[in-house]
């Protein structure tokens, strides 16, 4: 199984902890002011890919100092730079006021739809990540709902989902040529895509994977279950895009040393993971620390999958590899118990003998045997 890091909080990292990341990650996300990592872990592990984090929806005031926008951005195109020349870029609200994210003081959301913010955008932050050696782009904020960061407000623009799902679609497929020519790959951060059906696919047939920021577990005690979003829709988005060649990152969220949630996540991603997923937990207690939570079983070669998972009761699931199991009762309430026969004898995450598994709803198991 596979793990990424992101390093968005931007503090200081040692040589040691790169070294030590870069050996045991698969995917790597930095700042665009952080270049200088990049040859540290290449260093560490040439294998390792390097993302820059660029944000796709905002332009950010607060990187605008004096009238100069400074050399390295977390976005495709400057305040001061759109300020002076392109203010059409800004969208406004239905007043005509510009929309500022939220929540997040400083960040201005920016019409995806427009073809010439499309070629800037894309012509700048090709030209600063080529220049800094990473491998790809993080492109955050792919966003489904057009009040997204304005609850019950939509840009004048854009005054439905479907019609900011199509800017959005615009500017990945119209951007799309200019990325794989530059030898970048293209990872965009689709977070709730679950909630809006065909918008996961719709959005990765223009890039090279996908992101999902609140993955199953959101909290110690909200697991997604089967019932009423889908445990399924959140597993299809790796299988999807497993069979398309594609990458996906999933993170879930709940707070270190809670058993539950930690192996219903992961047997969940194993349910569909193969050669290009990957996964990284976040403690709720820490917030996006650094680095993401590393657990004992990324550790765990369970071999090779004997085929993709199957239903074995109602919402429960498995799947078979040739060195281990694992098993998820999807079902909506804990009190919801099932019980799975193995077949064979199994050793659980303690280290138990085992032939059968209990398991109450919204709960896994990752089960190891000799091979």
């Amino acid at each position: 199984m596979q793990s990424f890091w992101l390093h968005w909080n931007g503090t200081p990292v040692s040589d040691a902890m790169l070294a030590t990341e870069a050996k045991r990650r698969s995917y790597v996300v930095l700042n665009a002011w952080e270049g200088a990592m990049v040859p540290k872990l290449k260093a560490a592990n040439p294998a390792v890919q390097v993302f820059v984090y660029k944000d796709l929806s905002s332009t950010r005031s607060y990187a605008c100092r004096d009238g100069v926008d400074d050399a390295q951005l977390p976005t495709g195109v400057g305040y001061c730079e759109a300020e002076k020349a392109h203010p059409e870029w800004f969208l406004l609200d239905p007043n005509g006021r510009r929309f500022e994210y939220g929540g997040y003081s400083g960040h201005w959301q920016m019409d995806v739809g427009n073809t010439a913010y499309q070629d800037a955008w894309a012509a700048n932050v090709i030209e600063s990540s080529t220049a800094a050696g990473f491998d790809g782009v993080f492109m955050d904020n792919a966003l489904f709902p057009c009040d997204a960061y304005h609850e019950g407000v939509c840009p004048a623009n854009y005054p439905t989902d479907t019609a900011l799902q199509e800017a959005y679609k615009s500017m990945l497929a119209n951007t799309r040529d200019e990325f794989v020519a530059a030898g970048l790959k293209t990872v965009a951060n689709l977070s709730n895509a679950r909630l809006h059906p065909g918008a996961w696919d719709a959005y990765t047939e223009h890039l090279d994977g996908g992101f999902d920021e609140w993955w199953l577990t959101f909290d110690d005690q909200n697991l997604l279950s089967e019932y009423p979003e889908g445990w399924s829709r959140q597993v299809a988005e790796i299988a999807s895009n497993e069979a398309r060649g594609k990458i996906t990152w999933v993170q879930p969220h709940f707070t270190a040393g809670q058993d539950r949630p930690h192996r219903y996540a992961l047997a969940s991603y194993l349910m569909a993971a193969g050669e290009r997923a990957a996964i990284a937990e976040v403690d709720q207690t820490d917030g996006y620390g650094d680095p993401s939570p590393w657990h004992a079983e990324y550790d765990w070669d369970l071999g090779a999958p004997a085929g993709p998972y199957r239903s074995v009761a109602g919402n429960v699931f498995q799947r078979d590899f040739s060195c281990g199991t694992v098993v998820v009762n999807a079902n909506r309430t804990a009190s919801t118990s099932v019980t799975v026969r193995l077949g064979s004898a199994h050793a659980d995450e303690r280290g138990a003998e085992v032939t059968s598994v209990s398991l109450a709803g919204t709960s896994g198991a990752i089960l190891r045997k000799p091979c």
